[in-house]
């Protein structure tokens, strides 16, 4: 590894438009991530709007500032090797400022237990990735504990919102479902691309707020941006049986078919990838 950026952080500096090492900083905001594998990556303009969004909302740099940041970002990324890079709207000197965490990629998984977190979702600010981050850290690590990979966030009423670093879908017969997009929840990437390739093949979509007990028996995914699909295959304190992941190898070809490299990536529109997401 030796010459090879692990773990470095950069700061952007606008007037110069150029990244420049940095410390840790001691407050972030706003944050995103994207897979990067051997230089192609999925739905990049889909993070630089959603990064760009939460900027904007936390009184942060206007958007062309961001999304330059973003795009310099991304072209600072090895082009060998799988990594997850992150970018960060941090508190730096009583200022916000733009940061880039290049980092190699955890191992990805193939599976996911589940662990539902106890009372209602009690996050202040859903829809902005990086706000309740040692929220949902803390649920996490709980979930770690008793023998789960991933926490799963219910409302008051018992309903799945989404997991703790991931967006749910399931499969009813032929009908891919997932909850409504509402403020109560991020607006997932990788649920967005699979959306549209559902859309694409002609693939009926449904939008429910089930309970836990009413997935019972059905095949279930949970996806985020570094592990792709990864199917439940246990409900750890629930009484609720996973079911047969049989669609899940086949759907994760159709979402690796969208990686690009990400200068591709960067010259295409937004909408070219979200036309047929919600």
């Amino acid at each position: 590894m030796a010459g090879r950026p692990v773990n470095q952080r950069l700061r952007w500096d606008d007037a110069e438009g150029a990244l420049r090492p940095a410390e840790p900083p001691g407050t972030v905001h706003a944050l995103d991530s994207w897979l990067a594998a051997d230089g192609t990556v999925r739905g990049l303009p889909l993070h630089i709007r959603r990064f760009a969004a939460a900027c904007q909302a936390l009184g942060g740099p206007p958007e062309p500032q961001v999304a330059t940041f973003f795009r310099a970002a991304a072209a600072r990324v090895p082009t060998t090797g799988t990594w997850f890079p992150r970018v960060e709207l941090v508190a730096t000197e009583g200022e916000l400022a733009l940061h880039l965490w290049i980092r190699p990629a955890p191992t990805l998984g193939e599976s996911v237990r589940l662990w539902a977190a106890e009372g209602p979702d009690r996050r202040t600010r859903p829809d902005l990735k990086g706000v309740d981050l040692g929220r949902l850290g803390a649920l996490r690590d709980r979930a770690l504990a008793a023998g789960a990979d991933e926490a799963l966030l219910l409302d008051g009423a018992g309903r799945i919102v989404e997991g703790s670093t991931t967006s749910l879908l399931w499969w009813r017969g032929d009908t891919l479902c997932t909850p409504p997009a509402t403020p109560r929840r991020l607006a997932s990437v990788t649920r967005e691309l699979l959306l549209g390739i559902a859309a694409a093949q002609g693939v009926r979509i449904a939008y429910e707020t089930p309970t836990p007990r009413e997935l019972d028996g059905l095949e279930v995914w949970a996806v985020n941006a570094l592990h792709g699909i990864r199917p439940v295959t246990q409900w750890t304190n629930l009484q609720v049986s996973a079911g047969p992941a049989v669609r899940a190898p086949r759907w994760r070809g159709h979402l690796g078919r969208l990686a690009q490299p990400a200068s591709s990536a960067l010259s295409t529109r937004t909408s070219d990838h979200a036309r047929h997401a919600r």
